[in-house]
């Protein structure tokens, strides 16, 4: 900072200082309610969960997940149906989840399995004159 000389421009720094202390004040203030707004705990969830469903790995876990799930309720039904002996429940839901767990488990390669049997199908032949 200079040497003030004058009354003039003792005036002009202290209304500098003055502006910049308002500008400082409300940018604090700012932050303040942002810091304020973060923290509540509906917020905190929020961002919590956004960042945990938008991780590309986390996607793909859920997705498989929830594909070995439906996988293995609808093979539990088609095997098992409606029975009312409790060995055959107890076997349908140890069939259930065996298949849930390995479909989850290795869902890349079933994606990609399924893919190849789908452009091997649906590819566009090629036609010669």
């Amino acid at each position: 900072m200079q040497n003030i000389t004058s009354i003039a421009g003792l005036k002009n720094a202290i209304s500098a200082l003055e502006i910049e202390q308002g500008v400082k004040g409300q940018l604090l203030k700012e932050q303040v309610y942002l810091t304020y707004e973060s923290l509540k705990p509906v917020n905190l969830l929020r961002n919590t969960f956004k960042e945990l469903f938008s991780s590309q790995k986390m996607k793909e876990n859920m997705s498989g997940s929830a594909i070995g799930a439906a996988s293995g309720f609808l093979l539990k039904k088609i095997f098992i149906g409606e029975s009312a002996n409790k060995f055959r429940k107890i076997t349908g839901t140890i069939l259930q989840f065996g298949i849930k767990n390995f479909i989850a488990q290795n869902s890349d390669q079933i994606r990609s399995f399924g893919q190849a049997i789908f452009h091997h199908f649906f590819r566009k032949k090629d036609r010669q004159p």
